[in-house]
């Protein structure tokens, strides 16, 4: 039996009205019940990337009408899809088993009236909708006092202390996904509850989940540059991890703001609905709470490292901001700006370390990352064609790219062995190896292993991210390990 059947099943043994519930209402509150996001916030997130010089606004719609007024501007400039919000899918069971018993079901909200509609429209099975009208807003006492004035008793579900007045004063009071605040204000007033309908990840996975750790993994690169100057001391490989550590917290605010912006079209993809603001795990708010930690916790190590590093780190804020905001959705320049944010890596790693970066490993850097980068856009759109879509949600490219973009991202693959084979032949190698010809081992190893993900990526069995999927493959580390070892090797 599915887990979904399950649910079902569970919900008609537990909720079998008696006759006398027939005629009476179940309210139910949408932002953090019906739906587990915040509605006003993943708006206010949509708003900021469509149109962030609206957000000036804000003072002057608070000051005229508060925060109903604010909430009314917001839905008048976007539409969140109320098609792909995060229900609570166990909250929608029992509704829809109450609807079909013969219960009128409403949806009272502090949401705007607009955006309200929109989800009551798109489930079906609502009497009506009780909702903030630009001028009132529909939380706390305001809702107790529109819902006393419509319906002489009523069952209520909530989820936060603004629905503690509801919840108080309903027939029969029910949670989803409550907040500690409400379990603990229900506890001290002593207010009993019939059931709760929990639909959501614990939160710890869900933060490490959001904050991408495993994307760490591509911060390695900050020490590539004192491994590759073979002059190690306690003092430059201490810089070198707290430079690591700094980089990476800031690249998880970066992850974190560029999911809050994204969570419109990460709701309409196959994969990443599943991420923890779109699939509402984690609220917009927290999410902005976790990125400003974040910011603080990389902030705290900025004195323990040299003041270049700190350049470098400002100028991949400023990129990946701008990647975030506006590059992701410009096709080829979307995957140069990727390429060069890893090589931006190499130049913070050697500047937290005071050593200087050869150019040839720039060079390879920016031909070997381009063409990952161009690995990760042929598998989604080969994902993308597998499911029947003909372009992208968000970017600017289409499946009919596909073949222009495998042949770009091969040449750019083979340019960087090229390379790498260039600099095995430089008078500057002798100077860091004694044999450098056994590096010429290295090169097939490289071969091999760029040609082996782009044919597992035409074959459709590529990650979306080729970086991750490295890590993760034991052949892709094996090959990671040999190639480390012919580079002792050809050192010794």
């Amino acid at each position: 039996m599915s887990e979904e059947n399950f649910a079902s099943q569970a919900a008609a043994v537990a909720y079998e009205p008696e006759a006398k519930d027939t005629g009476v209402p179940v309210c139910v509150d949408l932002d953090g019940t019906l739906v587990k996001s915040d509605t006003f916030y993943d708006s206010v997130c949509l708003l900021l990337r469509m149109k962030p010089a609206s957000l000036l606004r804000f003072p002057q719609w608070l000051l005229s009408g508060g925060k109903a007024r604010v909430k009314q501007e917001v839905n008048l400039r976007v539409s969140i899809d109320a098609a792909h919000l995060p229900y609570n899918q166990p909250l929608l069971i029992f509704l829809r088993e109450q609807q079909a018993m013969g219960r009128p079901i409403y949806l009272t909200t502090g949401a705007d009236i607009g955006l309200a509609e929109r989800v009551a429209a798109h489930l079906g099975f609502f009497s009506g909708v009780l909702a903030s009208d630009g001028s009132t807003n529909l939380t706390g006492n305001h809702k107790l006092a529109g819902l006393q004035q419509r319906f002489p008793v009523f069952d209520y579900i909530g989820n936060a202390k603004p629905d503690l007045p509801a919840l108080a004063h309903a027939r029969k009071a029910y949670l989803a996904n409550p907040t500690q605040g409400l379990r603990m204000a229900l506890k001290a007033r002593r207010l009993s509850t019939e059931y709760t309908f929990e639909d959501r990840r614990k939160l710890l996975p869900a933060i490490l989940k959001a904050v991408r750790t495993h994307q760490w993994a591509k911060n390695f690169l900050l020490l590539v540059p004192l491994l590759m100057s073979h002059q190690l001391t306690v003092r430059s490989v201490s810089q070198a991890i707290t430079a690591f550590f700094c980089f990476s917290f800031v690249a998880s605010a970066n992850y974190l703001i560029n999911d809050l912006l994204d969570m419109e079209s990460d709701r309409r993809h196959h994969k990443k609905r599943f991420r923890p603001f779109a699939h509402g795990d984690l609220t917009a708010a927290f999410g902005a709470f976790l990125a400003f930690v974040a910011v603080a916790v990389s902030a705290a190590m900025l004195p323990f490292l040299p003041i270049p590093f700190a350049l470098w780190l400002i100028v991949y804020v400023v990129v990946t901001s701008a990647y975030s905001f506006y590059f992701k959705r410009v096709p080829i320049v979307d995957v140069l700006v990727l390429s060069g944010l890893y090589t931006l890596r190499l130049m913070a790693g050697g500047a937290a370390t005071q050593t200087p970066i050869s150019p040839w490993l720039s060079s390879l850097s920016i031909f070997l990352f381009l063409s990952l980068a161009m690995v990760k856009r042929f598998s989604e759109l080969a994902n993308l064609r597998e499911r029947g879509v003909s372009s992208t949600h968000g970017r600017g490219y289409h499946v009919s790219d596909m073949e222009q973009i495998r042949a770009f991202g091969t040449s750019s693959a083979y340019a960087a062995v090229v390379i790498f084979s260039l600099y095995i032949s430089h008078p500057d190698v002798s100077r860091l190896y004694r044999h450098p010809g056994r590096l010429w081992l290295i090169v097939p190893l490289m071969l091999y292993w760029l040609t082996w993900v782009w044919l597992k990526a035409s074959r459709g069995e590529m990650h979306e991210d080729p970086v991750i999927f490295a890590i993760r493959d034991r052949q892709s580390m094996a090959i990671a390990v040999c190639i480390g070892i012919l580079a002792l090797f050809a050192a010794l």
